[in-house]
């Protein structure tokens, strides 16, 4: 029988439980720890943090990183913020302990661009401890970029990569309902968007990755944020929206090439979005298209990503790799890797 894989869960909000969930499932997996500074949650069981019916698990969240990571850890699945800066001493703390990890850190998915030094400083910390760092998720990582690498595989030649992203955020969680700005008046959402805390991180990362996977050339990334402004009152789970503010986010990234738009990457996310979508489109030899009806949950696909990519990620060479390096994969309940 193969040695089961001790896995540490690093951040216990609303998408590292759902990625916890997951992991229980997992029939090659064991959840050797946990670990949050939110006070509500330290002590705890994380079974009952995280609503599972089976609860307790026996694994308590800790709010000491250096304590968990000090017993035997194979892999780290990393979710506390969508910052590489925040969140570079974490994964430092990790590396050095000798665990491979697995993040769904936005900027961390491709960091060469925005971050070359630290990304080059988590590689080589990576290196050294032999094991692997991936920044990955449903966007970055999957939609917006690998599934056109992917895609990429039937053409010829490719001149230009597009993806329209549609998505009602009513069904989502509570933090991505405020990373849009849902709910804000139109001069509040444009401060936040000043500041940097109303956006959908992430854009300019997979324009980087799509440019290099289908060596598009683009020397330029440019990014706008829009509002998209709620025609009749909503009144959801967790937030109410009244006629006149903000119902979410329309984004844009574009990748251009010597004065010529080689990628154009659009984001839709609002409350009450019609007909939910993602559609994604190589213009070459030959074209090609591709649609999914109703889109990609993102919390779900979040989850399902993270932990299908464990086998992937214990097998990949040593260093910091990323979703375009690592092979489509899933990961079988009952079969060990």
């Amino acid at each position: 029988m193969k040695k089961k894989i001790r896995v540490v869960q690093y951040g216990v909000g609303p998408i590292g439980a759902a990625i916890v969930r997951l992991m229980r499932q997992k029939q090659a997996l064991v959840i050797a720890g946990a670990i949050d500074k939110d006070p509500e949650k330290v002590g705890r069981d994380l079974g009952e943090v995280v609503g599972a019916e089976d609860a307790p698990w026996g694994v308590t969240v800790s709010a000491d990183p250096a304590e968990v990571l000090s017993h035997p850890t194979d892999v780290v699945v990393h979710t506390t913020s969508s910052f590489l800066v925040d969140v570079a001493g974490q994964l430092m703390e990790c590396l050095e302990a000798g665990a491979c990890v697995v993040s769904a850190c936005e900027e961390l998915s491709y960091p060469f661009r925005k971050h070359p030094e630290l990304a080059a400083k988590l590689d080589e910390a990576a290196k050294e401890s032999g094991v692997t760092l991936l920044g990955t998720g449903v966007n970055p990582g999957f939609v917006m970029d690998k599934l056109m690498l992917g895609l990429s595989a039937a053409s010829q030649r490719v001149d230009h990569a597009k993806a329209v992203r549609i998505v009602d955020v009513s069904l989502r969680r509570l933090p991505l309902q405020k990373k849009v700005g849902v709910g804000l008046t139109v001069e509040e959402f444009q401060r936040e968007v000043d500041a940097g805390s109303v956006k959908h991180v992430g854009l300019p990362e997979s324009v980087a990755m799509l440019s290099d996977g289908l060596g598009l050339d683009v020397d330029t990334i440019t990014e706008t944020i829009e509002p998209v402004i709620a025609t009749e009152p909503f009144r959801g789970e967790f937030i109410e929206v009244q006629t006149g503010q903000v119902s979410g986010i329309h984004q844009i990234a574009r990748g251009m090439a010597h004065g010529e738009e080689r990628v154009y990457l659009e984001l839709n996310m609002y409350v009450g979005a019609a007909d939910p979508s993602d559609t994604i489109q190589l213009s070459g030899e030959p074209n090609l298209r591709m649609v999914i009806p109703g889109g990609t949950h993102g919390d779900t696909a979040t989850a399902s990503i993270a932990v299908n990519a464990i086998p992937a990620l214990l097998a990949a060479p040593a260093g910091l790799r990323t979703a375009r390096d690592l092979p489509f994969c899933f990961f079988p309940p009952l079969s060990p890797p």
